[in-house]
């Protein structure tokens, strides 16, 4: 933005003797400017290659399953209860939770359960297991009624870092996990998030999720399913600014935050032209480009003027400038000479009195 600016004053705003800036309005004044710039002057037969929307959502690249199924990992605690035998389960108390009374899955992903021995438990759904103990018990037990649950989800999980109210680990359970899922048991979005640039990463890949495409536009794409792994950063909106300069009731930046701001609507937003001070024929907007900058001017001389104003995308970056009228340089002119002319006919009638 300095350089942006900078290069604005070397080409073509000059300064006053009053502090303010002025740019050329007339097409024998720009012509001296040169080859460094390139002006166009809005017009009904150009205006519509200036009006653009804000860009769409795009979906993400991001594969993922279409559906979730658990599957048990080293450190999970395993909760089973077969029917019509307490012996063979420790049933959990008001001194000891599910996940105290389990079976914790070792590193080589099995567990130990009475009469069977060791049991295979990694890779698997507890359905799976479930049916295995039962193979297993048959030998002992007739036709053995039992439950396989997960008293404590320990051996996968996500992260969520970033622009949201809680960064934390989050386990995966046998209830999927979305990427909206996650941002919500993480406390929600910070007030600065920006939801369009969330990055997920994945075996080593990175991929750009725009969860404000789901938010805003109900893409289910970009509200993916999470595996096991997944690292989701939240980043922080950066400003997307706009400046309104000159003649306008109130000179300032407009973040547009991926808002659709028109010409018009920028300069109704800070208080409309100046009346008395601004020109109509010089409403400038400036734009830097990889080599050159791009001045667009806009003349309101007619209401129509302002129509064509609406449909001028702004885009971050832009300046907006107003230009002073001639006629107000040369009052503002004259009003600083007044005191000036008063004090030298107050010093003449003095001497002449002596």
């Amino acid at each position: 933005m300095r350089f942006l600016i900078a290069f604005i004053c070397g080409l073509g705003l000059s300064a006053c003797a009053d502090g303010s800036s002025s740019f050329p309005v007339t097409s024998a004044k720009q012509a001296e400017i040169g080859e460094s710039v390139s002006l166009v002057r809005l017009d009904e037969g150009n205006i519509a290659t200036f009006n653009r929307d804000v860009s769409p959502p795009q979906r993400t690249s991001l594969p993922g399953p279409a559906n979730w199924n658990y599957r048990v990992g080293p450190g999970d605690i395993l909760s089973v209860l077969v029917f019509n035998h307490p012996e063979l389960t420790m049933p959990a108390g008001p001194q000891r939770s599910a996940a105290e009374t389990g079976f914790r899955v070792q590193s080589d992903g099995t567990f130990f359960y009475p009469f069977v021995g060791q049991v295979q438990a990694a890779g698997l759904a507890p359905e799976q297991i479930r049916a295995n103990l039962m193979v297993g018990l048959a030998e002992y037990i007739a036709d053995p009624q039992l439950e396989v649950r997960v008293a404590a989800f320990n051996s996968q999980a996500i992260n969520i870092t970033g622009a949201v109210a809680a960064p934390q680990r989050l386990p995966l359970t046998t209830v999927p996990l979305t990427l909206i899922d996650a941002v919500n048991a993480a406390g929600g979005l910070d007030p600065e998030a920006d939801p369009a640039g969330v990055t997920l990463q994945r075996n080593g890949r990175s991929y750009r999720v725009d969860l404000e495409g789901f938010l805003e536009r109900g893409m289910v794409s970009n509200n993916p399913m999470l595996g096991s792994g997944d690292v989701v950063f939240v980043p922080t909106r950066a400003p997307q600014e706009i400046f309104v300069l000159g003649e306008v009731g109130r000179p300032s930046g407009i973040d547009l935050a991926g808002e659709a701001l028109s010409l018009t609507q920028a300069l109704a937003r800070q208080g409309g032209l100046d009346e008395l001070r601004a020109d109509a024929r010089g409403i400038f907007v400036f734009r830097g480009g990889s080599d050159k900058m791009t001045v667009f001017q806009l003349s309101v001389e007619s209401p129509a003027g302002f129509l064509l104003g609406t449909r001028f995308s702004l885009e971050p970056g832009d300046v907006v400038y107003v230009t002073r009228s001639p006629r107000q340089r040369w009052n503002d002119t004259i009003l600083g000479l007044l005191p000036t002319v008063g004090a030298v006919n107050t010093t003449n009638t003095t001497v002449e009195g002596l």
